[in-house]
């Protein structure tokens, strides 16, 4: 592929006058856009609110120990900013309290109850998939924008952690706000700064929602950077420690003002051994959920975790590889290979992390993977169906299809009471599927994007 191929977003139509009122151009969007585009990106957002909203009851108080942090914050402002889990302040929750707030505020303007806590996180649910969407299409079309928040959306751990109260569903929203900020910084010399000091005000906030878990993929991220921005080495590195910067002050200002807090007017920081909240960060929250047993890379495929986060995780690594052998001879500079070792960097340490951490480790810690998973979906499909006249790209894609339908027959295989058909639909649609793409670069486009289609079908079937 040559550098310049993937100049222009995938399907970008020639520009046209925007006409019509604020709404009309709501509906419409960008001039330059095809008339199905913004709909579309609508109509994922409006299924998504849908589907997360749907039932929202049935989860009541969700955990009860952030909910009663929340009540708290709802009564007292003191218990607000500390994240107390009463109105006394005797005691925090283990967690910094930035996840605690949208809920805490939710519960100050409507009331305390189960939609009033909830509602929030589905919110934080749909605006990690507009912010997912907008990072994707940018460089790589709306329709691989609309795959991958799809498949976001319908990532099991993610539709459950969206509509729960655990920190996980802002440390999500603020990691994809980061990567997108970050991209943004990759692709201008005028402007980085901008961004990369709003990348570090979103990984300070993600801190102050769960501490060191938002610095996973700081290393990959700084990197991808220094190596692959415009602007010469000293101006990227010195943009870098403003980023840098940006994130200390955004994360350690509550941290500051708790330390120095006179112990006895404060509550006890929970979870801590000797009440501060750096020894918390380093130790329970820290090391403490490194240290133990049961670890290796088949963690993510297991019998409890597999089916929340492992259906596309073989899709997204094998179109990781496809999308830097075929940008591998672009420029320094080129802003698809840099997306692809950003969400790629990004997922490879988390999930390296994750699959060899041996402490303290719940099943709902993957949806941190998820938008990084989502985003190599969308843009691996994107790059091979460009390049589907070539055998090695459509078999690639085939591969892919083929792969994803035989491990989503494994995952429905552990359930063969629930829809035993379905295994056995996605297993004949996935072969179907890969048979069709590849010769999807010698048939006529429409029947190529039908057979595509199917394969998606298929691989989100389950």
């Amino acid at each position: 592929m040559t550098s310049t191929s993937l100049a222009a977003p995938v399907g970008a139509a020639h520009a046209v006058p925007s006409r019509g009122g604020p709404l009309a151009r709501v509906w419409r969007g960008r001039p330059e856009d095809a008339p199905w585009v913004r709909p579309a990106f609508l109509g994922l957002l409006a299924v998504t609110t849908v589907l997360y909203l749907w039932n929202l009851s049935a989860s009541g108080y969700a955990n009860s120990f952030y909910s009663a942090a929340v009540q708290a914050g709802g009564e007292s402002w003191k218990a607000f900013f500390f994240g107390s889990l009463d109105a006394a302040n005797a005691i925090t929750v283990d967690k910094p309290p930035a996840a605690l707030w949208p809920m805490a505020l939710s519960v100050r303007l409507f009331g305390l109850g189960s939609s009033q806590i909830l509602v929030p996180e589905v919110l934080m649910g749909v605006g990690t998939v507009a912010v997912l969407y907008a990072a994707v299409r940018r460089r790589f079309g709306a329709g691989a924008g609309l795959v991958a928040g799809v498949v976001l959306a319908l990532t099991p751990v993610a539709a459950l952690m969206f509509r729960f109260n655990n920190p996980d569903a802002l440390l999500a929203l603020l990691m994809t706000v980061a990567v997108y900020c970050v991209l943004r910084a990759l692709e201008q010399d005028r402007g980085a700064a901008r961004w990369l000091v709003l990348a570090g005000v979103a990984f300070g906030f993600a801190f102050l929602a769960k501490t060191l878990q938002a610095f996973l993929i700081l290393p990959p991220l700084a990197l991808v950077y220094v190596v692959c921005a415009p602007g010469g080495l000293g101006r990227r590195l010195g943009r870098l420690a403003l980023g840098g910067l940006a994130m200390l002050v955004s994360a350690g200002w509550w941290v500051a003002l708790v330390e120095l807090w006179p112990a006895s007017s404060r509550p006890y920081v929970g979870g801590s051994q000797n009440n501060s909240f750096l020894e918390l960060t380093f130790g329970y929250n820290g090391l403490g959920r490194i240290n133990g047993n049961e670890t290796g890379i088949a963690r993510m495929f297991n019998d409890s975790i597999g089916g929340q986060i492992s259906w596309l995780l073989p899709a997204a690594l094998i179109l990781l590889v496809a999308g830097l052998v075929v940008t591998w001879r672009a420029p320094r500079t080129d802003t698809a290979r840099s997306a692809f070792l950003v969400w790629g960097g990004s997922l490879l340490i988390t999930l390296a992390v994750f699959s060899f951490m041996a402490g303290i480790f719940h099943e709902y810690y993957t949806v941190a993977l998820a938008p990084y998973l989502a985003a190599l979906v969308g843009m691996g499909a994107a790059v091979l169906w460009e390049e589907r006249t070539r055998l090695l790209a459509s078999a690639a894609l085939a591969v892919t299809v083929g792969g994803t339908a035989w491990w989503g027959w494994t995952l429905l295989g552990r359930t063969p009471e629930w829809l035993p058909w379905l295994r056995w639909a996605v297993l004949v649609a996935g072969a179907v599927a890969a048979l069709g793409l590849l010769f999807a670069g010698r048939v006529d486009r429409r029947i190529g994007l039908g057979v595509a289609g199917l394969g998606l079908a298929a691989g989100l079937a389950g």
